[in-house]
């Protein structure tokens, strides 16, 4: 009986070999095709969150921008007012003067000027309260990623980081908009006005 045995095994050495090959092969392969799934399944996973951090910083500095922006408008609402008072002439003219109509061509071009710098002052407070505040949410959003180690370095080997000084230069330009500029801008507002409400 073990004759008949090995006479098979000798007969059949052939089929073997190659259906242990096959079978081993398949069965690496399969290990293979699951280390590769479960790599690409630990990247998905690293990706989704990545993108729900970033996801989470951009809303955070939205809301952010927005606070900002609604703390600051009714300062600047305030200094429209002081700058151009129309309240005081509206006073003179309750009075019955005799240069009424002086009067209401000051009031006219103050209106005018009041709305339109409203206007233009309001979108450049938020133009520059959003690009500045999402500049340097980037910078801040990078340099927690070097904190923590989950970042590469920039590419010459250091780290991206935004400069104390720097964020306080961007955010020097919207001091500047609510003083020295917004004179500026009230200025060639009210120089445009009277050329077209004179013309």
């Amino acid at each position: 009986m073990w004759e008949t045995i090995k006479g098979f095994l000798r007969r059949h050495r052939r089929k073997f070999f190659i259906t242990g090959a096959v079978v081993g092969g398949v069965y690496l392969l399969s290990r293979y095709a699951r280390w590769r799934f479960a790599e690409w399944q630990r990247q998905q996973e690293m990706e989704y969150v990545e993108q729900a951090r970033k996801q989470h910083h951009f809303e955070s500095n939205q809301r952010t921008c927005t606070i900002t922006l609604f703390s600051l408008v009714p300062n600047l609402r305030d200094a429209l007012m002081e700058k151009l008072n129309c309240e005081a002439i509206t006073g003179k003219l309750r009075e019955r003067p005799s240069n009424k109509l002086e009067l209401w061509e000051q009031l006219k071009v103050l209106s005018f000027t009041r709305t339109i710098a409203s206007v233009y002052s309001s979108c450049m407070l938020f133009v520059f309260l959003r690009v500045q505040l999402n500049i340097i949410g980037g910078y801040l959003y990078l340099d927690s990623l070097t904190m923590t180690g989950e970042a590469s370095n920039g590419k010459n080997g250091k780290k991206v980081h935004i400069a104390e000084g720097l964020q306080k230069r961007y955010l020097a330009v919207v001091r500047y908009l609510m003083g020295d500029g917004l004179d500026f801008l009230i200025e060639e507002i009210r120089r445009t006005v009277e050329g077209k409400t004179n013309g």
